[in-house]
């Protein structure tokens, strides 16, 4: 339970990181202070609802495309948490090409790197079979 738990705080903790990230180098990205965790909280959750369902439809319908599965429900994550008003604001075609991508590579790195360094303790305590 406990490694669920630092799992979560983990995947909001990058996706907060990551949309701080993109709001800071992006002059297209928005991001309101006063409804920062909700919009971090609707990211993070589309996202995770989001990344199953594609991976399902790429792998069904377009299997060469798995390698983008990150990038396309990064994408989508954005768009679902700029429907909340007061949230996140993008404008340009390349500011949502370069926002997918910077909150996809921090993500990513984020949620590869930190289970690494909290988990890893907790694996070492497991019994071993």
């Amino acid at each position: 339970m406990i490694r669920i738990l630092i799992r979560a705080a983990i995947y909001i903790g990058t996706a907060a990181l990551a949309l701080l990230i993109a709001a800071w180098l992006l002059p297209g990205f928005g991001l309101s202070v006063s409804v920062f965790i909700i919009a971090v909280l609707v990211f993070a959750l589309a996202q995770s609802i989001l990344t199953p369902f594609v991976v399902n439809m790429a792998r069904k319908y377009a299997p060469a495309v798995l390698g983008g599965i990150g990038l396309v429900s990064t994408f989508v994550a954005l768009l679902i948490a700029s429907f909340f008003p007061g949230g996140i604001t993008l404008s340009g075609i390349d500011t949502w090409v370069l926002a997918s991508l910077i909150v996809w590579l921090v993500t990513a790195l984020g949620g590869w790197l930190l289970p690494l360094l909290f988990l890893r303790g907790k694996l070492a305590d497991r019994p071993k079979s």
